[in-house]
């Protein structure tokens, strides 16, 4: 059996190599002829997988080691008896974290605390779910927009997006491309809706890029210049629009989910999915895949600022400011679609919050609920 493995997919080897020959390619050079005698395709989310990759090929079973499933064709696989299986929530708890650094980032930046912001979260899935519980704990103030779930699940606890887009301080979008039907997302942020941000609101986009209107995006930012953006999706990546990403706050390439833990949780996933596809059986543990972290522990002595304490800890484990200072290197090294993708290519290691033990001694021991809401592992000292 050969499958054709994205080289970006880590543990490859323990995941898919018992189930035949791994052939390991950039993602984005995937072409028809490599996957023409191939019997399986494992990608993550820059391959295009569609009749124009595919057709013609042994191919029988597509998997992508990522959340979001917008670069398949399904209609097209299930046309063609192709078997397919994405890893939704592997990466969900990565995606929180980016978004927690970043509001703690900008806090800092901008002489604001977290407790006193209002969020609103548009898309309350895997991600949104988990980044509404965080925040919740924190004592944020919360407001959630999901027009598929309020219909499925009845209205209560979710606002249609226009009803809060003017009342929120921090805007997270946690969609995944829609391009049609009632309920799609390309552009919900399109030119009027982007007006009516409100002034000096957060707008953080961690789902797709096409989520919004770039261009008018950018002319909020270049005009009035009174809003913040923190943009890791954008339009037509990876040749993203320069004027944009100067403008953003925090800027970075598409990588909010590129936690270790979250890769190898999307690798581990489609080991399952592919074991099922061929009726074998997998003795494969998630645990037997992960290392331990670099930085098991950290003790806090001493009572700090709450927000000092969770910037603290936050750092010890991931900082977005590396991210976006690593784009705008690589782009003046490479060009902008090139940088891109280096930076992708090149992530460096990253675990997640969770991998981090916070012991607390003393009157640190203060510190226990926000720091346990923000998804570290935390423990009092005797």
């Amino acid at each position: 059996m050969k499958l054709v493995v994205d080289a970006n997919i880590p543990a490859a080897e323990a995941c898919f190599g018992a189930f035949g020959t791994l052939t390991r390619m950039a993602g984005r050079e995937i072409s028809a002829a490599d996957v023409a005698d191939a019997d399986a395709l494992i990608v993550r989310s820059i391959t295009q997988v569609d009749r124009a990759l595919l057709a013609g090929s042994q191919v029988g079973f597509v998997g992508t080691c990522t959340i979001g499933t917008d670069h398949v064709d399904q209609a097209f696989l299930a046309e063609q008896g192709i078997g397919f299986a994405s890893a939704p929530g592997c990466n969900a708890e990565a995606v929180v974290d980016y978004v927690l650094s970043s509001l703690l980032t900008l806090a800092e930046r901008e002489g604001w605390s977290l407790a006193e912001r209002t969020v609103g979260i548009v898309g309350v899935g895997n991600v949104g779910s988990r980044l509404l519980a965080r925040l919740t704990g924190l004592g944020l103030t919360v407001l959630a927009c999901d027009p598929p779930r309020a219909e499925r699940e009845g209205a209560e606890g979710f606002l249609a997006l226009d009803e809060f887009i003017a009342r929120c301080d921090v805007l997270c979008l946690h969609t995944p491309l829609v391009t049609s039907g009632p309920h799609a997302t390309r552009h919900l942020l399109d030119a009027q809706r982007v007006d009516e941000l409100a002034s000096g609101c957060v707008l953080l986009n961690a789902g797709r890029g096409d989520c919004v209107d770039g261009l008018a995006l950018r002319s909020r930012l270049s005009g009035k210049g009174d809003i913040t953006a923190v943009l890791d999706v954008w339009e037509q990546e990876p040749a993203i629009d320069p004027s944009l990403r100067d403008l953003a706050a925090l800027a970075t390439p598409h990588i909010a989910g590129y936690s270790l833990d979250g890769k190898l949780r999307g690798s581990w996933m489609i080991h399952q999915a592919l074991a099922r596809h061929l009726g074998a059986s997998s003795s494969l543990a998630f645990s037997d895949l992960r290392p331990p972290p670099a930085l098991a522990s950290l003790r806090l002595e001493q009572a700090l600022p709450v927000d000092e304490a969770l910037r603290l800890c936050a750092r010890a484990v991931y900082d977005t400011r590396r991210d976006h200072d690593s784009l705008q290197r690589e782009v003046l090294r490479l060009g902008m679609a090139r940088g891109f993708d280096r930076c992708r290519a090149d992530y460096p290691l990253r675990r997640e919050f969770a991998t981090l033990d916070v012991q607390l001694a003393g009157d640190a021991t203060s510190l226990y609920a926000p720091l346990n809401a923000a998804g570290f592992q935390v423990s009092r000292l005797p």
